[in-house]
Order: structure tokens, then C-alpha cells, then sequence
């Protein structure tokens, strides 16, 4: 198997390159995914919201954290997807059902904020 012509940096290096990297997924996301860019939007609202909700540190911390779960797993699931449309465009019991288990754990992570939220302010 060839290794990846990049997996020899290493030090400062490699955390520019990573760095660089990660800022080509996040755009690559909001262009092309619509799903993250409604989720950027939702984080852009609600976590300034945070800030003027009466919430303790602990509890403000958790709600951003919930929000921020939602977009890491949408970035996964858009991976997810992006890999099984590379690998065949066909349709295949195995590619719907990875399709289908990145969007249950997108949901899983939209109703964990949306109880966070609920059990933050109803304390």
C-alpha cells in the first residue's frame, strides 16, 4: 500500500500543514455541505446566545460544547458520505446503511444540545 507523501513531516511542520488542512475541510464543508452550513448559522446564533442567558459558567460551557458536538459530527458524517460516493455512486445496502448511521449520529448530537439547552435553562 503507498503511504501518503505527507506522512513525513513531522514538528512545526506538520502542525502548519494540519493546520492548513483542517481550514480547506472547514471550507470545503461550507461550501459544498448544507446540511453544515445550516449548523454553522444555528452555532453563529445561539452561541453569543449563551452568553446573555442566565446560566451558570458550568452550564454556559456545556451549551457551547453541545453546539460544537453538532458541527464535529456533521463534519464526520460529511466525510462519511463524501468517502462512500467515491468509493461507488450505486446503490448498495452497505453505502445506505453508513449514510444512514452518520445521520442517526447527527441527530443523536442535535437532540443531546437540544436536552442540554432545555436541562441548563429549566434548572
Amino acid at each position: 500500500m503507498e503511504e501518503s507523501p505527507f506522512k513525513g513531516k513531522t514538528g512545526l511542520r506538520r502542525i502548519w500543514n494540519a493546520f492548513h488542512y483542517s481550514l480547506e475541510g472547514l471550507r470545503a464543508a461550507y461550501c459544498n455541505e448544507d446540511a453544515f452550513r445550516q449548523e454553522v448559522w444555528l452555532a453563529v446564533v445561539c452561541i453569543p446566545l449563551v452568553l446573555w442567558l442566565p446560566a451558570s459558567a458550568i452550564g454556559k460551557a456545556l451549551m457551547i460544547a453541545s453546539v460544537l458536538l453538532i458541527l464535529i459530527v456533521e463534519l464526520l458524517n460529511s466525510a462519511i458520505e463524501a468517502t462512500v460516493d467515491r468509493i461507488s455512486l450505486e446503490n448498495h445496502t452497505l453505502a445506505k446503511r453508513a449514510k444512514d448511521i452518520g445521520s442517526a449520529a447527527v441527530f443523536v448530537a442535535l437532540a443531546n444540545a437540544a436536552i442540554v439547552w432545555w436541562l441548563v435553562l429549566a434548572g
